[in-house]
């Protein structure tokens, strides 16, 4: 079990929504936290919120990979290693991929798969190093995708495809940075008590050229449904016990549950009980080695942290 207290941990996304959540439970749990987001006037209102002298913002576009080491060096120089990343702004176009174009997809994997991609090639080499120095032990990186990483409707569908490769990259890497002593997990959320239904808000200017006008009326749809949406702070507390148990997915919403049985059911469904073909028995004794060690990588990924850990 990690110990958070004492620890660094920068969080995207960090003024609004399951980010300020974070933010608040992290220093309830004796962190000293980075609120990583791109609206300064956000920033801002967050920090006024908090009474912790152990918090500080810092602007950033996840997009923007220079800024983002920039953005870390500045947070590490005030409160050192951090050894706690939460990959967890994002946005969303409710919209059809047909519907969509270059700059949609540009704008949404941009942010909701490159700024993940941005966080983890920014701070896990400086994790990895630090664990085989001995400088910090353990650490934990937690992405935030959606349960949209397994359901996929029509729409959205540039996001649907941007949090299925983030639950991916999750995956992968938490069975390469548990040789270090560093946990992975890749959260899940419902539907949020929010403001992604107006990410077109925040939208670049660059990325503009082909996008659609702004349907005001769906905005407004969207803002009412996102009132029943669960409130930060109890999905940050259930993010923050999935870590603690080093959690490959973690689940915040109950809501889904038999609705992804269904579809995993539906998967194993599709194979079809096919003719042996002539490299079958070579293929079968290479998969089980495979299959063997893979196990073995998960194990390891999950005992990650049992016994405790020490404060960077």
């Amino acid at each position: 079990m990690i110990d958070i207290a004492g620890r660094t941990a920068f969080v995207t996304g960090g003024a609004n929504g399951v980010g300020i959540g974070l933010v608040r439970a992290l220093l309830e749990a004796g962190a000293k936290v980075a609120i990583a987001d791109i609206r300064e006037d956000a920033i801002e209102k967050a920090l006024s919120s908090l009474d912790n002298r152990e918090v500080m913002g810092v602007q950033l576009n996840v997009m923007d990979r220079e800024g983002y080491a920039d953005a870390a060096d500045t947070v590490e120089a005030e409160f050192g290693p951090v050894s706690l990343l939460f990959n967890n702004a994002g946005i969303n176009l409710f919209q059809t991929i047909e519907d969509s174009s270059y700059d949609d997809w540009d704008w949404v994997l941009g942010v909701n798969l490159h700024g993940v991609i941005n966080g983890v090639q920014t701070f896990a080499p400086r994790m990895k190093d630090r664990a085989l120095s001995g400088e910090v032990k353990g650490g934990h990186i937690t992405n935030t995708a959606s349960m949209a990483s397994f359901i996929a409707g029509g729409a959205p569908g540039i996001y649907n495809t941007a949090k299925f490769a983030v639950r991916g990259l999750s995956y992968s890497l938490r069975h390469s940075m548990c040789d270090y002593g560093i946990g992975v997990s890749v959260v899940h959320p419902g539907l949020v008590k929010s403001y992604i239904y107006a990410s077109d808000d925040i939208r670049p200017d660059g990325l503009k050229g082909a996008m659609k006008a702004v349907d005001k009326e769906a905005v407004e749809r969207l803002a009412g449904l996102h009132e029943f949406g669960m409130e930060p702070d109890v999905i940050a507390a259930r993010i923050l016990d999935g870590i603690a148990e080093n959690r490959a997915n973690i689940f915040t919403h109950p809501d889904h549950k038999e609705e992804l049985r269904e579809l995993m059911d539906e998967i194993i469904g599709d194979y079809r009980d096919y003719p042996e073909d002539s490299g079958y028995d070579q293929r079968v004794a290479f998969e089980k080695m495979r299959r063997d060690s893979f196990a073995e990588t998960r194990r390891k990924a999950k005992d990650v942290g049992r016994g405790g850990s020490d404060a960077g």
